[in-house]
């Protein structure tokens, strides 16, 4: 068994490269007519959710079916049912923009999750050690104090960095969320069509900490990674810890879609069009659907790639992501022109914003950078 060398530069540039491609995955919904939500939802997440990341594991993991005959079966079944809570952190994400629209559930959301799906995994694994963290992810209390405390992972070289990045990070995401609020107060039509504080704030909230559970569940996995990793798996190891992780996700979400298409009696979409746009065409929906599952699930697939370098610091991967999907997301916005007729106030918010996330960023790589020059 080859060790993954570790290299947090090469790491931070592939987590880019996933966060890029999620930021671009809404960009072919724009194309998307004569469908309803739950169905082009459930279609696309079909793709991202369930058949890409079970292709994406028998293309890069040798011999499979050896890997998950001899898996933990508790480590799937965690890994499973955190994914499920992860894909009703994304409904509440998105019902949530019908109340406080999308610059606020953004700000909330993304934010909270950076920050809890960065500090609470190693505040579970290590500080509570064999208690809670064999509960959760092994069902056993065998190990007390299974590893170091919280505390002294965070008196390493260059930790202090690391937790600056993190909550510059969220206080760039915050202002994010301001800027994108002045937009939609400075042009007409752009807010939530239901405004409701209390409802947007509790969905949005629910939306943070549930997102957050995705990095808890890929956590949960890493027993099922491990013996991929006896299979020669190298840095694709991660990628079969997705077919529970992200089927969880669909589970919940196809339950939500099925439920709103069997109150709207919409199912039928998949297969006629309802009378609409001249232009509507049901291939081109599937296309731009699946074009939108793709961009997805390539976020899950660099994550991983990003993440199995990041050395000792590797869970800092969730809150590096969070922050350069929210930066390349306004970066894309701007280049769409999406901001243009704001007043100048607006416009130097958001700018405010981006130049606060691309300091997070490099705070965080230059934190994971010493702390692994100095273990070297």
């Amino acid at each position: 068994m080859i060790p993954i060398p570790s290299n947090p530069l090469l790491g931070v540039s592939l987590h880019a490269v996933g966060a890029l491609s999620s930021s671009a995955c809404y960009a072919p919904q724009k194309r998307v007519q004569g469908w309803s939500w739950q169905t082009y939802w459930l279609t696309q997440a079909a793709f991202c959710w369930f058949l890409l990341p079970i292709l994406g594991a028998a293309w890069t993991i040798p011999h499979l079916l050896q890997v998950l005959a001899e898996a933990p079966r508790d480590a799937m079944v965690i890994s499973f049912l955190l994914g499920m809570a992860y894909g009703i952190g994304g409904t509440a994400f998105n019902i949530s923009i019908r109340y406080i629209g999308f610059s606020l559930t953004y700000a909330i959301a993304v934010g909270l999750s950076s920050i809890l799906g960065t500090l609470v995994p190693p505040l579970i694994k290590h500080r509570l050690g064999g208690f809670l963290f064999d509960l959760l992810w092994h069902g056993t209390w065998t190990k007390p104090f299974d590893g170091e405390a919280l505390a002294a992972i965070f008196t390493k070289t260059g930790a202090d960095w690391i937790l600056a990045g993190v909550a510059i990070g969220a206080v760039g995401i915050g202002i994010c969320g301001l800027a994108g609020r002045l937009k939609e107060a400075h042009l007409q039509g752009q807010g939530p069509t239901e405004f409701s504080l209390t409802k947007g704030l509790l969905l949005s909230l629910l939306a943070g900490v549930l997102s957050a559970v995705y990095g808890f569940s890929l956590e949960a996995g890493e027993p099922i990674a491990d013996v991929a990793t006896t299979y020669g798996a190298g840095v694709w190891r991660g990628n079969v810890v997705y077919i529970f992780s992200n089927t969880g996700a669909f589970a919940t979400t196809a339950i939500y879609c099925l439920y709103l298409h069997a109150k709207h009696r919409t199912l039928g979409e998949l297969i006629e069009l309802p009378a609409g746009p001249e232009k509507a065409s049901l291939p081109l929906n599937f296309a731009m659907a699946v074009l939108t599952g793709v961009l997805w699930y390539g976020q899950f697939f660099f994550y991983n790639l990003g993440h199995v370098r990041m050395g000792q610091y590797k869970f800092t991967s969730w809150a590096i992501h969070m922050i350069m999907l929210v930066l390349f997301s306004n970066v894309i916005a701007i280049l769409f022109r999406e901001w243009k007729g704001c007043r100048r106030s607006t416009q130097a918010t958001i700018a405010l914003a981006l130049v606060v996330l691309v300091a997070a960023v490099l705070l965080l790589t230059y934190g994971n950078y010493l702390g692994e020059t100095v273990t070297q």
